[in-house]
């Protein structure tokens, strides 16, 4: 048998295996240090910025800390430089007069007030005026305390100094005073009560605007602006408003007594007068400042005892009432503290 075609002859196979390129290590190694190199910028940029930023905390908080220091409240009388001599206490009645930290209020003012009245050093007591007024309520509140703590400290003479002004709740407060002292340019008076309200229900109308406003009792929305009148409710808020304005005028002939020169009764109208005019009626005493009654009584030094608000609260109440409130709840509260009846 012929062996045919022939066999061919299987050669064995082989696998070919792929060969690196020399130069692929290098590559590796050049690529891991950049690597290495990145991570060690991070971390050196990270602590530079740790850095930077516990600085900056530190920077803020020396300035505080110097805010706090030049703000600092008016203190005892061991706590004043220079209260162990014989000085003037002075508590300022500076700004609009309510419940808020923002302006004068009875809290912290009493709390001046019995700081004043209580130094052994002190003197006298002078309340620095300078307001339009504000709340009857706040305003009564510091009155009566000033009443009482000259019944305490019946040594003690209290002189109300007024500035530009001295008028509504700002004169309710300084007829407690034992001497009223004005420049003659002073606006002094304004003994009265006030209640802003305005009508805007023609302009809703025209607008289409729809008052819907739900009550439970018929005079919950008593002074609605949106609202026409109702007679019977305004004559309720004027009564009010007489009421409080009897309490105003009963304080004044309590604190000013026979000191009122005059019976006329525009001087309870509402109506306010210059310093000079304040003391032909009988409702200031003399013209003088805090330095001319230092050379009176013969006393070189003041000391401010007056509570002032941290700029830290300023700034939080601020920051509080930014975030807690709404745009339209905080003018909805703007309004409603609008419509309260004031001394102004």
């Amino acid at each position: 048998m012929s062996d045919w075609p022939p066999k061919q002859e299987s050669q064995p196979t082989t696998q070919t295996q792929p060969v690196e390129p020399q130069h692929a290590g290098k590559e590796w190694q050049i690529l891991e240090k950049m690597l290495l190199a990145s991570v060690v910028e991070q971390r050196r940029s990270r602590r530079w910025n740790i850095f930077f930023r516990l600085m900056t905390c530190l920077y803020i908080l020396i300035i505080l800390g110097f805010m706090l220091k030049a703000c600092g409240t008016g203190s005892d009388e061991e706590g004043v430089v220079g209260s162990s001599q014989s000085h003037l206490a002075v508590v300022n009645i500076i700004g609009t007069i309510d419940s808020s930290k923002q302006g004068v209020n009875s809290s912290d003012t009493i709390k001046s007030l019995n700081r004043a009245f209580a130094a052994k050093s002190a003197q006298a007591v002078v309340l620095e005026i300078n307001s339009p007024g504000g709340s009857p309520v706040q305003s009564d509140y510091i009155w009566q305390e000033i009443r009482y703590l000259k019944q305490q400290y019946p040594n003690k003479k209290v002189y109300a100094v007024v500035g530009d002004i001295g008028a509504s709740g700002a004169y309710y407060i300084a007829s407690a005073a034992d001497e009223i002292w004005v420049n003659p340019s002073s606006l002094i008076g304004s003994i009265g009560v006030i209640m802003p309200n305005y009508g805007i229900s023609q302009l809703t109308q025209k607008l289409g605007v729809e008052d819907r406003t739900l009550t439970a009792g018929d005079n919950k929305d008593i002074l609605s602006m949106t609202k026409p009148v109702n007679p019977e409710q305004k004559a309720h808020v004027q009564a009010l408003l007489d009421n409080v304005h009897q309490h105003f005028i009963q304080a004044v002939k309590t604190g000013r007594g026979a000191k009122l020169r005059s019976n006329d009764p525009k001087i309870f109208s509402g109506l306010f007068w210059t310093g000079e005019q304040a003391i032909a009626l009988g409702i200031a005493d003399k013209t003088g400042s805090i330095e001319s009654l230092k050379r009176q009584l013969k006393i070189d030094k003041t000391v401010n005892y007056t509570i002032e608000r941290s700029p830290l609260d300023s700034i939080f109440g601020k920051m509080g009432a930014s975030v807690g409130q709404g745009m339209a709840s905080h003018l909805m509260q703007e309004m409603h503290t609008e419509q309260q009846p004031k001394l102004q």
